[in-house]
């Protein structure tokens, strides 16, 4: 086997693990996405029920607010890990 040979077939290697290691990183990425996802799915119905109730008193009221941050921060994760 000649030299050429052997520095090919470590390239094929090293690319083959490059690769594995992207797909596994894909893979978790998605599952924390997905996590979070489903964290703020539970947050997003108690945020549409806090402002259905305050709708009929005075607008969204201020202990809405830090919800409202919690859920546009998680949705911007979110968007930046797809």
């Amino acid at each position: 086997m000649s030299n050429g040979q052997s520095s090919d077939k470590d390239l094929v290697e090293e690319l083959g693990r490059l690769r594995d290691e992207v797909r596994l990183k894909l893979h978790l990425a998605s599952m924390e996405a997905r996590d979070e996802w489903e964290k703020l799915e539970e947050r997003w119905e108690q945020f549409r029920r806090k402002a259905d109730l305050d709708e009929t008193v005075d607008g969204i009221g201020e202990s809405a607010e830090g919800l409202v941050d919690e859920l546009r921060k998680g949705y911007e994760r979110i968007r930046k890990a797809l």
